[in-house]
């Protein structure tokens, strides 16, 4: 778990690190140490103001590098979603950013794939599911964001892997779950909170 001043400082650091990529800034950012230097998954997600829409979402889920590496690799990453067009550096005035750092991803065993849905927590768990080369992964906001039960949140996690939505009916699938602590700025360049899954203050 990160400090109020730590989760601060990772959304400032990804911020300048948007920002530099966008502008082609090629100095370099600043440091960040301490918990930073520990291997810790992070997605950078950028959402556009005051609409809220999303307009970039990657990051790094496994603790596989320093977490300020996996912040920086999102944050640049984030700028050039697939799904959108690249962030401009009209646009940096007019979003919000916001930084999960996510914990060690755990597979759930099960002996039926029913049993999934008593080991999932609405508002707690994000999933990543995986069948051979496919792997797609939603971080815990997004079903509380959507509405979705536990059924609808397993399904779109397959989708999102390029499966069918019932394949995580499938024996050679695999399920993991995950949580996420979520620290956001409240205005372009602003103030920055730590917030709940269901989008409140902490």
């Amino acid at each position: 778990m990160l400090s109020y001043e730590e989760g601060k400082k990772a959304v400032i650091y990804a911020r300048e690190i948007i920002e530099k990529k966008v502008k082609n800034d090629k100095t370099h950012p600043s440091d960040i140490q301490g918990v930073f230097d520990e291997k810790q998954g992070a997605f950078v997600t950028i959402h556009t103001h005051p609409e809220h829409d999303l307009r970039g979402c990657i990051g790094i889920p496994l603790p596989v590098m320093p977490l300020k590496e996996a912040i920086a690799e999102g944050a640049r990453s984030a700028t050039r979603d697939p799904r959108f067009r690249p962030l401009g550096e009209n646009e940096l005035n007019n979003i919000i950013i916001e930084v999960t750092i996510l914990t060690k991803p755990e597979v759930i065993d099960v002996n039926q794939p029913q049993e999934y849905l008593a080991n999932i927590e609405i508002g707690r768990d994000g999933l990543i599911v995986e069948q051979g080369m496919f792997k797609g992964l939603l971080l815990p906001q997004v079903p509380v964001e959507q509405g979705w039960d536990k059924e609808e949140f397993l399904s779109h996690t397959c989708m999102k892997a390029g499966l069918m939505p019932d394949a995580w009916f499938d024996n050679s699938t695999k399920i993991f779950r995950f949580s996420g602590q979520i620290f956001t700025e409240t205005s372009p360049g602003g103030g920055i909170k730590e917030k709940k899954i269901d989008g409140s203050e902490c």
